[in-house]
């Protein structure tokens, strides 16, 4: 190995390290910024979408009703359902949640948070998402809000967090991918049937609400 290799494999390390230190700092920060919020739900959806629209407009009405029942609303930060979200939230007088990411594209924060953390990291973001929230609310959305689907799907069917709720709000949007989980995931044997009880497509704010309210009264919350 020459010198000019050795130092490059050493600044990498070196590199590797520091990027260490980033991750804790940012689990750290989480965990103590969301320490007393033990009754949080999370909504997911795309930062595309405009007041006016179904999904926005549900967003904001669903997280004020939530708000309403002492619910903390946490969301990524951003615009669209995030916003309508957090602004729901705080119509609600609850506790406004973002957990905003640093992206190429700068992701600005919307007006509408009360508390808010930043994050460099995806998966750190994703762990204090999971962590503080009792229920997930999906409404429409691109690939991020895929992403967050099945990573909350993946936890709750290998038994990794306790089975919250996952409400897929708006039937029209969700309806092509649950047939296509029904019939190709199920029907060619890569899931359990079991597995399809994790999926709550509604359209109704109130299964949503009540649904929560279930999962509160049986967490004693």
């Amino acid at each position: 190995m020459t010198e000019k290799h050795k130092y490059l494999i050493d600044e990498i390390n070196l590199q590797d390290a520091w990027r260490m230190f980033r991750i804790l700092a940012e689990l750290v920060e989480g965990f103590d910024s969301m320490a007393s919020v033990d009754n949080g739900i999370a909504f997911f959806g795309s930062a595309r979408s405009v007041e006016g629209e179904l999904a926005y407009d549900t967003a904001r009405s669903l997280a004020s009703k939530l708000a309403g029942e002492k619910c903390a609303i946490i969301t990524g930060g951003g615009s669209g359902v995030m916003e309508a979200a957090n602004r729901g939230a705080q119509e609600g007088r609850g506790l406004s949640i973002g957990l905003n990411i640093e992206i190429p594209f700068e992701q600005i924060a919307n007006p509408y948070i009360d508390k808010l953390i930043s994050f460099r990291y995806f998966f750190v973001r994703k762990v204090i998402f999971i962590k503080y929230s009792i229920a997930f609310v999906i409404l429409p959305g691109g690939f991020g809000t895929m992403d967050e689907l099945f990573e909350a799907l993946t936890l709750i069917q290998t038994h990794k967090i306790a089975p919250f709720p996952l409400f897929m709000v708006g039937k029209d949007y969700w309806r092509g991918l649950v047939d296509w989980v029904t019939e190709r995931m199920l029907g060619e044997g890569k899931i359990g049937p079991k597995d399809l009880d994790i999926l709550h497509v509604v359209d109704s704010e109130e299964e949503v609400v009540e649904g929560i309210r279930d999962v509160r009264k049986k967490l004693g919350l």
